[in-house]
């Protein structure tokens, strides 16, 4: 049997990898109501990309996917809650105000996923997000969730969480991480 690096099983799903330009570039923002379609159908894509990699790797503390991740450049990301909550859907998603309670957990990204980075992230933030109908939605998410949404938008915007981490604070491969005892992070 020939063990597959987890990279290489998330490529095969279909999710661009480390170093491909559109991980680095900002996502185009939706005009909604006016790109409603369009929205719908990149929304579609990631909710079928996220079941494709739940059927090979489990994600008991939730997941999540931008359309960047996909090869699409435009604002739309789906998050997984953990438990049998429902999916968020984010569509021109902007962080409006961060809490300056901090913390720092491990984190894993579907773009390289081979690694885990420790990365501070505050405890709370408020976005906004734009509704199919052209709605403007504000909304507040704390602790793990508002991490998970926060990857997802920095996705949005060009970032990976290495950007995030603390000067001399490198990733590490997940066979190391694995044996931290620290398994709390999004992957």
């Amino acid at each position: 049997m020939i063990d597959v690096r987890p990279s290489q099983q998330m490529r095969d799903l279909g999710v661009v990898q480390h170093g491909a330009g559109i991980l680095a570039e900002p996502a185009r923002s939706f005009d909604l109501p006016a790109e409603r379609d369009e929205a719908e159908r990149i929304t579609d894509e990631l909710f079928a990309a996220m079941e494709r990699i739940g059927q090979v790797h489990p994600f008991a503390k939730g997941m999540g996917i931008a359309a960047p991740q996909i090869g699409i450049g435009r604002a739309s990301a789906v998050v997984q809650p953990p438990g049998d909550a429902p999916a968020i859907i984010l569509l021109n998603p902007r962080i409006i105000e961060l809490s300056d309670e901090m913390d720092e957990q491990y984190e894993g990204c579907l773009s390289f996923f081979d690694v885990r980075g420790l990365v501070p992230r505050p405890l709370k933030i408020t976005i906004k997000t734009t509704a199919l109908t052209g709605e403007i939605v504000t909304t507040v998410y704390e602790r793990g969730l508002a991490r998970l949404i926060h990857h997802e938008i920095d996705h949005l915007d060009g970032l990976l969480y290495t950007a995030r981490m603390r000067t001399g604070v490198d990733p590490i491969p997940v066979e190391e991480y694995r044996q931290t005892g620290r398994a709390w992070a999004y992957e």
